[in-house]
């Protein structure tokens, strides 16, 4: 069985990413989607169906804690989490699951949302993303890897650095093992949440691939953001997961050869 946990908070796009979630699953009863309301009630209200389960937070956690919410009473043997504003490609999960391993992370191949017309621009996708330090910012993020895009376009299911976060399946156990939960202490709620899974799996000898073999679309950032980010909050999360991964980060990137 596979789990898909949502985290969400007042986004009004919540029901449409349920349904591209249900609407193109191939896994029947084997799917559970977990739409955890972070807080707050969504009006109109989700509509019925079995594969559906809806955790209510009494009050706001954040993005971590939520995941760790819909985690927490998922059944699934493996997890995948996404965000409240995404499409998916018919049969993404039978896809996903048919090759990926115990200490695997796995993300789909990432297209861009117009989330007003509700349809996949005509941008290219994102395969790899090269895990880069920010100096302005003083952060780590994910850089499109172009170059090894090209090289390495006829591996289908290959080893990259870095992931936006919207999007990510492994199993259970490697959560439970390895991950154990997203922390909030020092993270924030909201921020670094591929960093840390990322850095921990690789400590662990573990490994972060793409499938091209399926994808999955996330709204373009053109369009106004839900959720307020930015902040106080943020630099600081930005700046506890630098400090405390950095000295790692500096001999993968040596392996990576970057």
């Amino acid at each position: 069985m596979l789990s898909v946990i949502i985290p969400s908070y007042k986004d009004p796009l919540l029901q449409k990413t349920i349904d591209s979630l249900l609407g193109n699953s191939e896994l029947g009863k084997e799917l559970e989607v977990i739409a955890v309301l972070d807080g707050y009630w969504p009006n109109p209200q989700l509509t019925d169906d079995p594969r559906l389960k809806i955790l209510h937070l009494g009050k706001n956690r954040g993005m971590r804690g939520a995941i760790n919410a819909g985690v927490a009473i998922s059944r699934g043997e493996y997890i995948m989490r996404t965000d409240e504003h995404c499409v998916f490609g018919k049969g993404y999960d039978r896809i996903l699951l048919e090759r990926i391993r115990d200490n695997w992370i796995v993300t789909p191949r990432r297209y861009f949302l117009d989330v007003e017309k509700w349809e996949v621009m005509d941008i290219p996708p994102v395969d790899y993303e090269k895990l880069v330090i920010d100096e302005h910012r003083n952060k780590f993020t994910g850089h499109a890897w172009k170059s090894r895009t090209i090289k390495r376009k006829h591996k289908m299911i290959d080893d990259t650095m870095a992931m936006q976060g919207s999007c990510w399946i492994m199993k259970r156990t490697w959560w439970d093992q390895i991950i154990g939960e997203l922390q909030s202490e020092g993270y924030g709620t909201h921020y670094q949440d591929s960093i840390e899974m990322v850095f921990k799996t690789w400590q662990a000898g573990g490994r972060l691939l793409v499938n091209k073999n399926t994808w999955f679309a996330h709204k373009h950032r053109s369009f106004k953001r839900t959720h307020n980010y930015g902040g106080t909050e943020a630099d600081a999360s930005f700046a506890y997961a630098l400090n405390l991964w950095k000295d790692y980060y500096e001999i993968i990137r040596k392996q990576w050869g970057v």
